[in-house]
């Protein structure tokens, strides 16, 4: 009997050390981190490596490709596209990203009742309600909504320097207009009619305004554009949108912030234009001389419409030609690009090549100018950017879904050589599946926005940086942005699988529990801890709840009309309209012919060009003709 008691002793503490480990090493339920995709191809576990907090992470095939540990740079926080942020040493352990398979899991993520759809779209719907409302009650005329403090929020004018405010704000109603077509697509026409009027009767652009080109573009041009275009649309997708007396003011407004915007583009050795200027004055004479890609090659979307639909090539070819100059700037080596170049000498001052801040848009933009203007060559761009992207910045096993090795990840690194840089991604990287799906690689888009999925999953949030060497985060705010729930949308459009509703579902309780405040939803200061600032970037309502909406919104008529639509960088909806596909002018560079009897404004000139003379050109032919020379653009 003596050897059976120690037997089972044995065995009762073989099971108690198997259990210890089973916590210890993150395969117990309490870490909260165990979800599936069960795809009709196998799709084989993907692990990201757990540690325990200060002990070293566990190596893997794309951890091996650096040298050493990772060195922490010290910066500032940074607005959407263009600057540095702060990073942290803050570690915690990354554990298990998800498992492949299972009768429980396939049970829960395999299906979503139509009653719990319905309360979504609910959900979402009284989000974006909750958000606007309370903007036009204690906010509007005035850019965007303090959530917490119940206030509006305006340029930063006592500090000029506070670029993470005044990039964005501009003293023109931003919320307001950013949000006009989000009311359309949640059906609500009577309000959308009121917004618009209230923008055509209160915002003007001439204002002591020093804004950034590409934030002022991608958010009010890009978003009058869109509902005017919506609101003259004669196939109505909306119902019978159309309103009395419109006589095209929103297009009109467009193109007076466009023609303030055109002094970025002068003056320049490049063709690429200064970050920013001051709505009434132009350039300011203490700007720098540097810009990031992103910013100065994600205008052609929004500009490339404009002039469609006015019949003037201006905006198109200057944004056209920045796109070119950039460009013609990539690596020989890699056919990278860099993060920021000095828009004078062409030389890149900053050579990171990655998914995210200072780049991301720019790989958009080629995909969807094609998308709308049918141009060949910025799909062969396009296809070519890609093309690199994948033999220099993707790490991991060659195949997403089968073979050995580590899962898919697209880390940053010089331009010039390939060579890992550092050991973070950013949230804006989260774009990038989308952007997979509108080029027909979802196979690679599902794992990719799995990783990112499992980051949320620990957080509750996406921190704006996330170190993968470490497993935890560099940079821990999260300002409500919309990127990761973007490609949940795509995706679920793409393939239908209930599972992209309950990343849906999870994102939308997340937001709902950890940022709502008194008179809006406020940006997560700390990812973590959850603590807030007191900031509703008036993105939150143009993008995240417009898509988080349409996610669970299966009968919206941008599901249901026969037209096709496209989504700006910034949410904005756009058809997909072959008089888009026509240019009133002639390709090439413009003739002296084009430029006659055409004013050529004057940047220091506070009376800019009014709507009865909107076709003025401002840059002088010989000036672009000398440009394209220098640059090879001819």
């Amino acid at each position: 009997m003596q050897w059976r008691s120690i037997v089972v002793g044995l065995l009762l503490l073989r099971l108690a050390f198997s259990f210890i480990l089973w916590l210890t090493f993150g395969l117990g339920p309490s870490w909260g981190f165990n979800f599936p995709i069960n795809f009709n191809f196998s799709l084989h576990k993907i692990e990201l490596f757990g540690e325990k907090v200060g002990a070293d992470p566990r190596s893997g095939a794309w951890l091996r490709h650096l040298a050493g540990h990772h060195h922490h740079h010290h910066g500032q926080g940074h607005p959407r596209t263009c600057s540095q942020t702060e990073e942290h040493g803050y570690k915690k352990p990354y554990l298990r990203f998800f498992e492949d398979g299972g009768d429980e899991y396939a049970k829960k993520y395999s299906f979503f009742p139509e009653k719990l759809k319905a309360e979504m779209r609910g959900m979402a719907r009284d989000m974006f309600y909750f958000g606007y409302e309370n903007y036009m009650k204690y906010a509007f005329p005035e850019d965007e909504l303090n959530p917490i403090d119940c206030q509006g929020r305006g340029p930063d004018v006592l500090n000029p320097s506070n670029i993470n405010i005044n990039d964005v704000l501009g003293n023109y109603s931003l919320t307001l207009i950013d949000t006009l077509d989000t009311l359309l697509v949640l059906g609500n026409v009577s309000e959308f009619h009121r917004a618009v009027k209230l923008v055509i009767d209160t915002v003007s652009f001439d204002k002591d305004s020093t804004v950034q080109v590409f934030e002022a573009n991608i958010r009010i041009l890009g978003s009058l554009i869109s509902a005017h275009i919506l609101l003259t649309d004669s196939k109505q997708p909306f119902g019978n949108v159309g309103l009395e007396d419109y006589d095209n003011e929103l297009l009109h407004l467009a193109h007076d912030l466009a023609v303030r915007l055109l002094p970025a583009f002068e003056n320049t050795g490049t063709g690429i234009p200064y970050p920013r200027v001051n709505l009434k004055s132009g350039v300011p004479p203490d700007t720098i001389n540097e810009t990031c890609t992103a910013g100065a090659g994600s205008l052609l979307v929004e500009f490339g419409i404009l002039s469609r639909l006015i019949g003037d090539s201006t905006f198109e070819w200057v944004a056209r030609r920045a796109v070119k100059a950039l460009w013609n700037l990539r690596s020989n080596e890699t056919g990278l690009l860099g993060n920021v170049v000095n828009i004078q000498t062409g030389q890149w001052v900053g050579k990171q090549s990655g998914l995210g801040a200072g780049m991301d848009s720019f790989y958009e933009y080629l995909l969807k100018s094609y998308i709308l203007f049918g141009e060949k060559e910025d799909y062969k761009m396009f296809k070519a950017a890609y093309e690199s992207i994948h033999n220099h910045l993707r790490r991991g096993r060659e195949a997403c879904n089968e073979g050995e090795g580590d899962p898919p990840l697209y880390v940053n690194v010089n331009m010039f050589n390939g060579q890992i840089m550092n050991t973070w991604i950013d949230s804006l990287q989260a774009f990038f599946p989308g952007l997979q799906v509108l080029n027909g690689d979802v196979e690679n888009a599902i794992c990719l926005h799995a990783f990112y999925y499992a980051i949320w999953k620990r957080f509750g949030a996406l921190p704006e940086r996330y170190n993968w060497q470490l497993q935890a985060p560099d940079v821990l705010f999260y300002p409500l942005r919309p990127e990761l729930v973007e490609s949940t949308y795509l995706l679920y459009q793409a393939t239908k699988n209930p599972f992209y509703l309950h990343v849906g579902m999870d994102i939308l309780q997340s937001i709902e529990k950890y940022t709502k405040v008194r008179c809006g939803y406020a940006t997560l200061h700390h990812v973590v801890d959850k603590s807030k600032e007191d900031r509703m970037e008036s993105f939150f309502l143009s993008e995240t709840c417009k898509y988080l909406y349409l996610l669970f919104d299966e009968d919206n008529p941008l599901h249901k009309s026969e037209s096709k639509y496209i989504f700006t960088t910034e949410g904005h909806v756009v058809p997909i309209d072959k008089r888009f596909r026509e240019k009133q002018w002639n390709d090439g560079e413009l003739s002296d012919q084009d430029m006659t009897n055409v004013p050529h404004t004057n940047t220091s000139n506070c009376d800019r060009i009014p709507d009865e003379r909107r076709y003025a050109l401002p840059l002088k032919s010989v000036y672009m003709r000398q440009i394209d020379h220098m640059v090879g653009l001819s």
